[in-house]
Order: structure tokens, then sequence, then C-alpha cells
């Protein structure tokens, strides 16, 4: 089993169009992939449990040694939809947020634009599992992820952060890039780029296969969410870690 390269991506809707072709590629060599939480995830990748894992952009700093490998990961250039600031007031009234557990690169985002581009000063709250029934009054809270288009419906106020990060920067922000600690074979990353590719050219077929009915998945994987890491979006995760390094969180 030496020879198995393991692959390890979040278990998000917005990793179905690169797992689609994940999953069918006929590898030249094996692979085997997993599917966890970005927390879960990054635990497992920096115990060597994988080779190669959709990591948080927040923990590429973390992680000495690491470099991004392929061209794709997820990405958003305005919108994202699944990554947002829910409140029943506005944010000029929070005074406390909680931070979703699921996601390091989500809740230091909040916390840079809180800062930065709303220019609030509150107080963060550690999350539990019950967390968004808490979500009342001055009291907002970060949800990522396919709990966060679950709860578009319900709650009067959304700050989508990374529409807030565009209006702050000019950038798009990288949430989650495909990070290696190691040297992988040439033909490998050449395969692996062509099996994230697949997924992206089939879409519509990849909605249709994952319909939920709380939110358009056609909307989420063709205008939500961009999987291809442009120049821009490499200008956009070097800034944010910049400022990670910069506050220390």
């Amino acid at each position: 089993m030496d020879d198995v390269i393991r692959i390890g991506s979040v278990n998000y809707l917005n990793a179905r169009p690169l797992l689609y072709g994940l999953s069918i590629e006929k590898w030249e060599q094996p692979v085997e992939i997993t599917e966890e939480y970005p927390a879960q995830l990054l635990e497992s990748f920096k115990s060597g449990k994988l080779d190669i894992a959709l990591v948080p952009t927040a923990s590429i700093h973390l992680l000495p040694g690491a470099f991004v490998a392929g061209d794709y990961g997820i990405a958003a250039n305005e919108e994202v939809a699944s990554v947002c600031i829910f409140s029943e007031v506005p944010i000029e009234q929070i005074d406390h947020v909680y931070l979703d557990y699921q996601s390091a690169t989500s809740v230091r985002l909040a916390k840079i634009l809180l800062k930065e581009f709303w220019q609030r000063e509150v107080k963060f709250l550690e999350a539990d599992e019950d967390y968004i029934s808490k979500i009342k009054g001055k009291t907002a809270a970060v949800i990522i992820g396919d709990r966060a288009l679950q709860q578009r419906p319900h709650f009067k106020y959304i700050y989508d952060l990374a529409t807030a990060w565009k209006q702050h920067t000019g950038l798009p922000f990288v949430f989650a890039a495909w990070i290696s600690l190691k040297k992988l074979d040439e033909n490998f990353i050449r395969q692996f780029n062509h099996a994230n590719a697949y997924g992206l050219d089939r879409l519509h077929e990849i909605a249709t296969k994952n319909e939920v009915p709380y939110y358009d998945l056609n909307t989420y994987f063709q205008k939500n969410i961009q999987y291809k890491i442009t120049e821009d979006m490499k200008k956009g995760l070097q800034l944010f870690l910049q400022k990670l390094s910069l506050y220390k969180f």
C-alpha cells in the first residue's frame, strides 16, 4: 500500500465538482479518497494520513514546507453564498459573534473583515453544535458550507464574506487549495489536474445529481464558486496570508 496516493477533500457540496472527476479518473497508480469537514481534514493532513488535501488556506502558514499542488481549489470572485455572517440585526448593531468550529479560514476572514472593513469591535464566542439557535438580538454567527446555504431563508441580515473581501481588497478570495507537503510525481499532477477539470466541464450534470431543496446548485457551482486558481486569486491568497501574519490569528 506504500504506493497509494491518499487524497483528502472537504465533504461539502462545493467540492462535488472536483471530486466527480477524481472518483472516476483511471489513475496510473492507486489512489484513496477520503472526505471530512475542514478542521478534521487538516488534522488528518498534519498527521501524515494524507498526501494531498483540499486544505483551508488559513492553515497553509502553519504547515512548514507546504505548497500548492495542481491548478484548482475553492474560491470566489464575489458572492460565495456559503460563507457568511448571519444576524437578526444590521452589522452596525452586532456585539457578539459565534465562530463556526468547522473552518479556521472562514472565522479568520470574518475577524479581518470585522476589524478592517466593517470597523466593528465585537466579542467572539466559541461555537458548539447548537450555536445556530443562539443567533438572537445582537448576537450573530459565522456559518459555512452546506449549513450556510440551508440557513439563508431564515435570517434578515446575511453578510457574504467573499463579497466583503472583494469590496475591501479588490481581489478574489481562496477558501481552500490542494496542498501537499512533499513533491508529487509530475504524471500524477498532470492526471490530477485533468481529473479536476473533468468535473468542471459537467457542472449542470453534477448539480442535478446533487440537487438540494434549499439552494440552486447550478448557481452555486457556476456563479458562486470559482474552481480554477487564477493569478488574481493567488494575489488574494498572498494578501490574506500577510494579514494573518500581521494579526497572528
